[in-house]
């Protein structure tokens, strides 16, 4: 699987990155048959997060034994410098793991929340302590919605970030004005050396009234065809890497898209975007 740079940490990630949602709710069992395909495929970068229901206690064993293979990010959501600091390490005993490579303000969504993170008493204090005293390397943020590379490009600007991860997909990107601001983020990102991060990529849309017939919280695309243009293009972006769907089921197809992932020219982005009319986008 193809390698890329993850921005100034210098870890050369596998495009398919784990994203451990789709550890939500399984069984250690199922969890165990999924990390022995994530290893068997050579995937060597993880993003983990408390909110992931079961993941971190899934995820615990395997770190303990297998810590090494992977670069290994955690989030968190708290906003203040003490409950922070205890998530921070509440995370680390139930990964069974003494560090993370990365550390992520989880669900950025806006400027109100940046402030109470950057501020004073706000949860940047807290990892930037746990940064000096060596649980963690890097430093990131995330997010989810419309406004996301605004607010990310905001952030950056109050301090520098080791990584970003935000949604890239076709059927969003076929939103000029989405389009223009997430270009932006990435052409700073890029500027910047930081690491980037996509998720979202195979997202077909909201459930709606449909009943769910997959874990992920958006309807994805489940045909293999379509997750391969969708991942396809994702990866034809200046992007690391994308944090596969929360969502044990589709990991097989994702991975095989991965492996076969083929650059598509600006003309087949187009051609591409010009179906996402047939699509509703997952964010209004």
């Amino acid at each position: 699987m193809e390698k890329r740079r993850f921005g100034r940490t210098n870890h050369e990630s596998t495009v398919a990155i784990f994203g451990a949602a789709a550890f939500y709710e399984v069984s250690q069992k199922q969890a165990d048959q999924t990390m022995e395909l994530v290893i068997s495929s050579g995937i060597n970068h993880i993003d983990v997060a408390p909110s992931y229901g079961q993941a971190e206690m899934r995820l615990g064993p395997w770190m303990e034994t297998e810590r090494e293979r992977f670069f290994l990010g955690c989030k968190t959501m708290e906003r203040t410098k003490k409950s922070a600091h205890d998530e921070l390490r509440r995370s680390l005993d139930l990964l069974r793991t003494t560090s993370f490579d990365l550390y992520q303000f989880h669900d950025v969504g806006s400027i109100a929340n940046l402030d109470l993170i950057t501020g004073k008493g706000g949860a940047l204090e807290a990892v930037l302590k746990a940064r000096d005293e060596g649980l963690i390397r890097y430093i990131g943020i995330t997010g989810h919605g419309l406004g996301i590379p605004d607010v990310h490009l905001e952030a950056l600007r109050r301090f520098d970030f080791d990584s970003v991860l935000f949604p890239i997909n076709f059927v969003l990107y076929a939103n000029p004005d989405y389009r223009k601001s997430a270009e932006e983020l990435l052409a700073q990102c890029v500027k910047r050396n930081v690491g980037i991060m996509a998720i979202k990529s195979i997202a077909r849309g909201p459930w709606g009234e449909g009943q769910k017939t997959n874990t992920t919280w958006y309807r994805p695309f489940t045909e293999k065809s379509w997750i391969r243009k969708c991942i396809d293009f994702v990866l034809s972006q200046p992007v690391t890497g994308i944090c596969m769907a929360g969502d044990v089921s589709l990991l097989p197809d994702i991975l095989d898209a991965c492996n076969k992932f083929k650059k598509v020219s600006i003309q087949g982005q187009k051609e591409l975007l010009s179906t996402a009319d047939k699509f509703e986008p997952l964010f209004e």
